[in-house]
């Protein structure tokens, strides 16, 4: 019987098929298809003309830190970090991510709060983490590692109505922050620098109080009195803004982006803490005063030189030159475009009252459609184009004549973005 039942059912299966059935291959079950997760959308993508390298994303409004691939902006790699970010994060040559990190109850807090270092694995583990949050003090906006591994980091202080009147300061604040820049040691949490704004100061208004004495005649000095009557919104106390750092390796001094004086100040790291406190010592002779400042000649009463700077961000070296490139932001009542400049610094350092201490400009970048009031950034490529972070946005990749070749819109809110070649070792332990 077996014999002649095969037959028939292979028959009857063959025959309930016609020319045009598909038949569906089922895949295993073990299988999955993976989705892949996109940062958002590629506008622009000139695959001849842009860097090959993946992009380290920091979106600081959504709390998160991922490396992107250009083509798609797909992403590659996302960390699982401990808390909300204080805006910036880099990769470390180990693979490990150096980040900063918000307090979750700080006692004060303004746009770009941090009040935490951590050195996280790439499994989210942390390495190191170091809080700097109390009812005075709170580290903000930005980090740097050093080569000799401290890392570098800005920090408000407050400020009580007694002491700011001490100082000369004149202004409706009943309560200001000020701005410091300390040194820690990660291997035992010590600080090893400080250099203090308020060590610094000048002030006119008042000659009975502190800081007394000509501010046009004393342009390593900060005029505590300053206002930018260009500035939108309150100021809240938060006089200074600081939000950006860039270590001079070669020439031991530090770049502070400080956006409520539209101005870049140059320190000399060089100093003791003691000496940065005076106006002696150092490699520059200069202490802690002012070493050189760019950007807003009315900061310190210099007729001289045109503004350049409408609020700032991201001073940052040109690999193999003695340039520096800075985001301007803009604003909105002058002109609502944003600038990237490359600027040409000096061989010799030399800040003079009423002179033009601005520099020249060896190149720029702006776009009808480019403007972010905030964040933001912009730095050279290995092969001459520049990465501009636009806060509000995304990212534009632009030649040196000014062509785009890469751009980028998502949903965030982007502090910076760091390019990564493919084959950089640091990428390893991330398994791209």
């Amino acid at each position: 019987m077996r014999q002649f039942l095969l037959p028939f059912l292979l028959l009857l299966i063959f025959s309930s098929c016609t020319q045009n059935d598909v038949i569906e291959e089922v895949p295993p079950k073990n299988e999955v298809p993976v989705q892949k997760k996109l940062a958002g959308r590629i506008i622009i993508h000139d695959l001849e003309k842009t860097e090959d390298a993946y992009v380290l994303v920091n979106d600081a409004i959504n709390n998160r830190v991922y490396i992107i691939e250009k083509n798609e902006s797909e992403i590659l790699y996302e960390w699982k970090l401990p808390s909300g970010i204080g805006n910036d994060a880099v990769l470390m040559e180990d693979g490990n991510l150096l980040v900063a990190l918000t307090d979750p109850e700080p006692a004060y807090n303004f746009g770009g709060y941090g009040g935490r270092i951590a050195i996280v694995k790439p499994n989210g583990d942390l390495i190191w983490n170091y809080t700097y949050s109390d009812e005075k003090n709170l580290a903000h906006h930005d980090i740097e590692m050093l080569p000799n591994g401290n890392i570098l980091f800005i920090v408000w202080e407050k400020k009580d109505s007694n002491e700011i009147r001490r100082s000369g300061y004149t202004g409706e604040e009943e309560v200001i922050y000020t701005e410091k820049i300390l040194e820690v040691n990660p291997a035992n949490n010590e600080i090893v620098w400080e250099w203090d704004v308020w060590d610094h100061l000048v002030q006119e208004e008042e000659p009975l109080l502190a800081n007394y004495g000509s501010v046009a005649g004393s342009p390593a000095k900060v005029n505590v009195n300053y206002v930018d009557h260009l500035k939108e919104g309150l100021y809240n106390g938060d006089i200074f803004h600081a939000n950006g750092l860039e270590y001079d390796k070669e020439n031991d001094l530090i770049f502070l982006s400080v956006n409520y004086f539209s101005e870049v100040w140059i320190i000399d790291h060089s100093t003791t803490t003691e000496e940065a406190k005076g106006s002696t010592g150092g490699d520059y002779g200069k202490g802690g005063d002012l070493v050189y400042r760019i950007g807003n000649p009315a900061a310190y009463d210099n007729s001289e030189g045109e503004r350049m700077f409408y609020h700032n961000h991201h001073p940052n070296l040109v690999p193999g030159k003695n340039n520096l490139l800075v985001f301007s932001n803009g604003i909105p009542s002058v002109d609502a475009h944003s600038i990237v400049y490359e600027l040409e610094l000096p061989e010799v350092y030399e800040l003079r009252s009423s002179t033009n201490n601005e520099l020249n400009v060896a190149w720029s970048f702006a776009h009808e459609d480019f403007f972010s009031a905030k964040v933001s950034g912009a730095r050279r490529l290995p092969n001459g184009n520049t990465l501009i972070t636009e806060g509000s946005a995304g990212y534009w990749e632009v030649t040196n004549t000014g062509e785009v070749v890469w751009r980028f819109e998502g949903d965030g809110f982007f502090w910076r973005g760091y390019h990564y070649a493919k084959n950089d070792s640091a990428l390893g332990p991330l398994g791209l």
